[in-house]
């Protein structure tokens, strides 16, 4: 193998399992991968020079039927085993490593020696071993990168192996298809075969944080982070669609980060260096700081662009809706570095409620705020099949359920001590419908988002009166700047009151069926706390 680049670790990729290459390319840094991708046809560059990828169907979202854990020892009686966490015997993973490595061995490979977790006393290392240079840039971008001096000496905690050229035979080895996403907690090493999304890089090691930082007593979160001028930290959950990157890239507030963080004794740290939005309409009067991010260093994945003029059709969602792109902190005017805060003042769950019966905002008590944790609600509107107009709920335990590896009680366990440690108040915030459903009602202007965001954030809502929501019990404030008193109460937006009082039971009994399957172990005041009819 040659061995090519700025700095190659003493730790080398026999280790791995990895003796045959063409090249192999340590530490280089984004200009040279991108240039590499350039050369190979697999990317163009967009007007303001950020590198465009289109990749097959399958790599134009995660495939989370497709992941899979090593059930061994050391993981049989900690993962929450399931439609989320399928089990896969330790030959399996063996036989496909060999494959693999076997399949890299003409191949350039491009390593990346980089840490999770922006406070030093937490991070892991992470080597990537990719065969696609666009890859290794993402990386580059999307974790902190190590010093010259750590990469010589580098000795990685958790180890990804990406070939997403390499499909294997499912029926030779009991999976769903030839797409594959295998962590092996036992060997600290993750497998990626047949996906060229760049997020299943990311999400696999998310969800090895998401085993490894509770144990510690760290709470993992999908949520973003920011920081206002009195230092004051706010963190936001929310599923895709929710608007967690955008609202949490506020002007008036560093931002510490937009996708994954931990929570210590010490306070919130970024598990990233980067940011990965969802960019299907962006524009730059509603998020300016994303708009001005996407420029050279940035990598957009499977959006439209003008051949000739290079110029990027964000409304064009004709190769996927799921368009991406990653961008370093450093491409945010006010991101925050170290990316680290102190213990949050407020935590926000973001709920795109397609329904339209959730308020903007409303105050949950601490037993309140562990359900709807636990819930992880949000609603998306129906597909395309015709005939189908209802809105679809969509329940994701912790905002996160496909990364984490454990129970959710795990994670809910944890936030509920933080949050009697702390005094956090917790906020629940809809950026969804009002006025009616989809297809009656109008999505929440980001406007409105932003007003009571920034009114809950400030502590213009601290002596603010608050009246009880129907059916949810919760808070919701009278008066906000900014907001219009009729829109803090979803049933005085709607022309048919009786038609609201029937869909507010309707999404509280969903909310009442999904925690079925919580109930056993759970504590009896977060029992109490659930939707009443």
């Amino acid at each position: 193998m040659n061995h090519l680049g700025l700095n190659q670790s003493s730790h080398g990729l026999e280790h791995h399992g990895i003796t045959q290459a063409r090249n192999v390319y340590w530490n280089l840094p984004p200009a040279f991968l991108l240039e590499y991708e350039l050369k190979q046809g697999r990317g163009r560059l967009s007007e303001r020079g950020a590198f465009v990828a289109t990749t097959d169907e399958v790599g134009r979202g995660r495939s989370p039927k497709d992941k899979y854990i090593v059930e061994e020892a050391t993981t049989k009686d900690q993962i929450w085993w399931g439609k989320v966490n399928v089990p896969v015997q330790e030959e399996v993973f063996d036989a496909l490593h060999k494959e693999v490595t076997d399949y890299l061995a003409d191949k350039d490979l491009f390593v990346q020696d980089v840490f999770a977790g922006a406070d030093p006393e937490y991070r892991v290392p992470v080597r990537t071993i990719t065969e696609y240079a666009y890859a290794a840039a993402f990386v580059h971008t999307m974790f902190i990168n190590s010093t010259p001096q750590e990469q010589q000496q580098f000795i990685p905690g958790f180890t990804v192996i990406a070939a997403p050229g390499y499909r294997t035979d499912p029926q030779k080895h009991g999976l769903r298809s030839g797409v594959f996403i295998i962590a092996n907690f036992a060997k600290r090493m993750i497998l990626v075969g047949g996906s060229a999304y760049s997020g299943e890089i990311k999400k696999s090691i998310f969800s090895v944080l998401n085993y490894h930082y509770p144990q510690q007593g760290i709470l993992s979160m999908h949520c973003s982070a920011n920081i206002g001028r009195e230092g004051d930290t706010a963190i936001f959950f929310g599923l895709s669609g929710t608007g967690k990157t955008t609202l949490s890239a506020d002007p008036e507030r560093g931002l510490i980060g937009d996708d994954e963080h931990g929570w210590s004794d010490k306070g919130i740290f970024n598990f990233e260096g980067g940011c990965y939005a969802k960019c299907i309409h962006l524009s730059p009067e509603y998020e300016p700081q994303i708009w001005n991010a996407l420029r050279f260093g940035a990598i957009m994945e499977n959006v439209v662009m003008d051949p000739d003029s290079r110029v990027v059709d964000f409304d064009d969602s004709s190769l996927t809706e799921n368009t991406r792109a990653a961008y370093p902190l450093e491409h945010i005017d006010n991101a925050v570095f170290p990316s680290v805060g102190g213990h949050p003042k407020n935590v926000i769950f973001l709920t795109c409620d397609a329904y339209g019966v959730l308020p903007p905002i409303a105050r949950l008590s601490p037993a309140q705020a562990m359900y709807h944790f636990i819930s992880g609600y949000t609603a998306r509107v129906a597909g395309t099949e015709r005939g189908v107009t209802e809105p679809q709920a969509t329940f994701s335990a912790c905002f996160g359920a496909p990364f984490m590896a454990m129970h959710p009680s795990v994670y809910a366990e944890l936030l509920g001590q933080k949050l009697r440690q702390t005094g956090a108040q917790v906020w629940l915030v809809n950026t969804g419908w009002s006025g009616g459903p989809y297809g009656i009602g109008q999505r929440m202007s980001i406007k409105i988002s932003r007003a009571v965001l920034r009114a809950a954030l400030s502590g213009a809502l601290d002596n603010a009166r608050f009246s009880p929501f129907p059916y949810f019990g919760f808070e919701i404030p009278d008066m906000c700047p900014g907001v219009p008193s009729e829109v803090l109460h979803p049933r005085n937006t709607w022309a048919d009151k009786h038609a609201f009082d029937e869909k507010a039971k309707h999404v509280a009994q969903l909310f009442i069926d999904n925690f079925k399957q919580f109930e056993t172990g759970t504590a009896e005041d977060i029992l109490k706390a659930a939707p009443r009819l």
